[in-house]
């Protein structure tokens, strides 16, 4: 049987010419497209490709991330990667021994990679997937991989093996570690005490209880959360904030 491939390129002409070239191999049966990384997301779960040809090089989320966050699947694709000009990438290909392209793509190579098709395993797609900046967290639903922007988390709440994901549409669990999370995001999420993190975008301020515990009010919520004594001078020299 075919294996069913999905294509993923943010250039029209360049997303024509790589399922040409696949329909001539017959290896393949393309049974779709994408333009973006979120849109071959999106289209996953009603496609079910057996492989992805993806771009590296996309606006919004590149092709490394989401290669990142299709890792949290149980039964992730195979992924074959396209590339220009990425040396860094393709460092990190040739370590992992991860199939990759080079644009403009040749027949005899697309064939030999294609032969190659393997499925990653979860370890392989997050080492690949570290080189890129997440811009957003996975999460694991019943009807697939969902993703949160970053911008839309409000806190990050350590709770035993899982990570509590606070955001402006509820909330969500996720096995990355608060440790691992401050460490890749430090830049936007503030520590308030051992267990939490808050994006410093809704914090508004730092205000003390009758019994001299100190609280951060966040933009837009009613919850306040509570902050370490050591955390709540730190945080209000850091960010000038009103306590």
């Amino acid at each position: 049987m075919k294996l069913r491939a999905l294509v993923v390129d943010d250039e029209a002409p360049a997303r024509a010419r790589l399922a040409s070239l696949l329909n001539e191999l017959g290896q393949v049966e393309v049974v779709g497209d994408a333009r973006s990384a979120m849109e071959a997301l999106q289209l996953l779960k009603e496609l079910e490709p057996d492989v992805l040809y993806l771009d590296v090089r996309m606006p919004g989320m590149s092709g490394l991330e989401l290669a990142r966050h299709l890792g949290t699947l149980e039964d992730p694709p195979a992924i074959i990667f396209t590339t220009a000009h990425d040396e860094h990438a393709m460092a990190a290909f040739e370590a992992e021994a991860v199939g990759y392209l080079l644009k403009p793509v040749r027949r005899e190579k697309l064939a030999a990679a294609t032969d190659r098709a393997r499925q990653l395993s979860r370890g392989q797609l997050g080492a690949i997937g570290a080189a890129a900046t997440r811009t957003h967290l996975a999460v694991r639903h019943r009807d697939g991989l969902r993703l949160l922007r970053l911008e839309d988390v409000v806190c990050l709440i350590a709770e035993q093996k899982y990570t509590t994901v606070r955001h402006t549409g509820g909330e969500d669990l996720i096995d990355d570690s608060l440790r691992t999370l401050e460490a890749e995001f430090g830049d936007r999420f503030v520590r308030i005490h051992r267990s939490a993190l808050v994006n410093r975008d809704f914090i508004e301020a730092i205000e003390r209880t009758a019994d001299g515990q100190h609280q951060i009010r966040l933009r837009g919520r009613e919850e306040r959360m509570v902050v370490s004594r050591r955390m709540a001078s730190e945080l209000r020299t850091r960010f000038e904030l009103p306590g």
